[in-house]
């Protein structure tokens, strides 16, 4: 068993308040992950990328906004980005919104499969 521990000291406005957990040399995975904090009274970057994308709320209440649309986001809520929807949390509450994302695409996908044929 091998853990990766959520270093929330070592967050900083420089890795825009987030920890990347994936890729982990011990752990084969066709995907990447980051934990994230949004912080009071802010929001992240909206943006786009050529990646499917997950996110699941871990901690408080925020909103997603995509496509114009604007939802509520909270604890145990996921929501699903395909590739080229512009996206972005905002956080105007007065606490800390924590979530963790997961990202892939077909060439993390086919370097998921070579590793594993590989291991076998």
């Amino acid at each position: 068993m091998d853990i990766r521990h959520f270093d929330r000291a070592a967050l900083s406005a420089e890795n825009s308040w987030s920890q990347r957990l994936l890729p982990w040399p011990t752990l084969n995975a066709p995907f990447e992950g980051a934990q994230s904090v949004i912080r009071a009274g802010s929001s992240s970057p909206r943006h786009a990328h050529h990646e499917y994308e997950i996110f699941v709320a871990v901690k408080g209440e925020a909103w997603i906004e995509s496509r114009g649309e604007r939802l509520p986001f909270v604890a145990g809520d996921i929501v699903h980005f395909p590739p080229g929807h512009e996206h972005q949390v905002i956080n105007d509450t007065d606490t800390d919104f924590e979530m963790f994302s997961i990202w892939w695409d077909t060439d993390m996908t086919r370097a998921f499969s070579t590793r594993h044929e590989s291991e076998a």
